[in-house]
């Protein structure tokens, strides 16, 4: 195989973009990465910074159904609608509401678990000796309740990943506030999880150290708004962009909640949508937790970052043009202050990004049904930071013809073609 055979595009610089450009390097192509911004400044930067196994278990689960009218309407619940945007979205709600069904959300786990495993492992190959690697820690991740009742409510979740290999362990009372003294006494119940989970101490960082590390090994890494893909003879032949045209010989498309207007160009519906989240960074918290926390009734993440403590989760729906809506960002602030007694919340920052969610929880990666060249790793919920090193493993693997170190049939694109 000559130069111009090993020549591939990765348009997206994010954690998924990033890993499988890392990934199709070291197995000998030549690899160019394109995106309209820095590496890591899209979703990738605003994540809650964990790298959990755990989180196998699907967004949309048994029982889902019945919760929806409650977390709408609850003044702190992590969900909002801009009611304008539903019409356009009811096919794929409709869609999303049909995966909550029992066996379609432990089929869904097995793909998840295959994805999430090793994550810490993962994560570490991906850096190697670079910098990357002084980004990512270990550490123990920890679920809180405020009573063991509400523990019991969530005993399926917890069963469904003791199913897949999550170890845990439940501190009650007083134990919670002796693991991590900075909690709110009326947390009363908490599941403890420590083997091979970890977060990164600033997840923007460590994509950037990540393309530093690509670059350094001849990678390239263009900054450019891609228009489109353009096709001649039946064959993608180059990106468009505001800078000028690219050649392509094969692209890689990760551009994460923005990938489906490719698809949509080479005649590929994905049913992508943008599961806006938000996090509050406050810069001087005045406490000092140790480890990363979710607070289970509010859906939400606390992370101690380097440069202070994030509040990450979420969930609004309004697609991908809509203004950010701090004002319904502001529930976190009122979490955090309920979670977290003696925090202090004068110095903070407000961030918004795109997760990109398809209606079954699941990424699209592999290989497009339309032309041999192109390839997708997309639409991984709130799982990418988890995910991205273990999804740019196994699609480079595919696309050198190798034996993909998962199997990649759950995510192909194949589910969503109409037949």
């Amino acid at each position: 195989m000559n130069r111009q055979q090993r020549e591939i595009t990765v348009l997206g610089a994010g954690i998924i973009g990033m890993a499988c450009a890392i990934n199709l390097q070291r197995l000998g192509f030549y690899v160019t990465v394109v995106d309209q911004n820095e590496p890591g400044e899209g979703c990738s930067s605003g994540n809650a910074g964990v790298i959990a196994p755990c989180a196998m278990v699907p967004v949309n689960t048994p029982g889902l159904l019945k919760e929806i009218p409650a977390m709408l309407f609850d003044p702190l619940g992590p969900i909002a609608f801009r009611w304008k945007y539903v019409p356009q979205m009811l096919p794929w709600i409709f869609n999303y509401l049909k995966n909550c069904q029992t066996s379609k959300a432990e089929q869904i786990a097995d793909g998840l678990s295959a994805l999430t495993s090793n994550a810490l492992k993962e994560h570490r190959n991906l850096a190697g000796n670079g910098e990357a690697s002084s980004w990512v820690r270990p550490s123990p991740y920890l679920y809180i309740y405020e009573s063991e009742a509400a523990l019991v409510k969530e005993d399926y979740f917890w069963k469904l990943r003791r199913l897949h290999g999550i170890s845990t362990r439940v501190l009650k009372g007083s134990e919670v506030q002796e693991f991590e003294p900075a909690l709110n006494p009326h947390f009363k119940c908490a599941v403890v999880m420590e083997d091979g989970h970890g977060f990164s101490t600033d997840p923007n960082q460590l994509v950037k150290a990540l393309a530093l590390q690509f670059q350094s090994n001849g990678g390239k890494v263009i900054q450019a708004e891609v228009q489109q893909i353009k096709i001649i003879n039946q064959k993608p032949s180059s990106l468009i962009t505001n800078v000028g045209s690219f050649p392509l010989q094969r692209l890689v498309i990760a551009a994460g909640a923005f990938s489906a207007k490719f698809a949509t160009q080479l005649g590929e519906r994905i049913p992508l949508e943008s599961e806006r989240g938000y996090h509050i960074m406050l810069k001087n918290p005045g406490i000092a937790p140790r480890y990363p926390i979710m607070n289970s009734s509010g859906k939400f993440v606390a992370t101690p970052m380097k440069s202070g403590l994030r509040f990450a989760g979420l969930v609004e729906f309004a697609g991908l043009a809509a203004n950010p809506n701090y004002k319904f960002a502001g529930r976190l602030i009122t979490h955090a202050k309920s979670m977290f007694p003696l925090i202090n919340i004068n110095d903070f920052t407000e961030w918004m990004g795109h997760r990109p969610a398809l209606p079954d929880s699941l990424p699209v990666i592999g290989q497009s049904t339309k032309f041999e060249n192109i390839f997708y790793a997309l639409g991984h919920h709130h799982i990418g930071l988890t995910s991205g090193p273990k999804t740019g493993r196994a699609l480079a693997e595919l696309i050198a013809g190798q034996t993909p170190c998962i199997d990649l049939s759950p995510y192909s694109i194949q589910r969503f073609i109409r037949k």
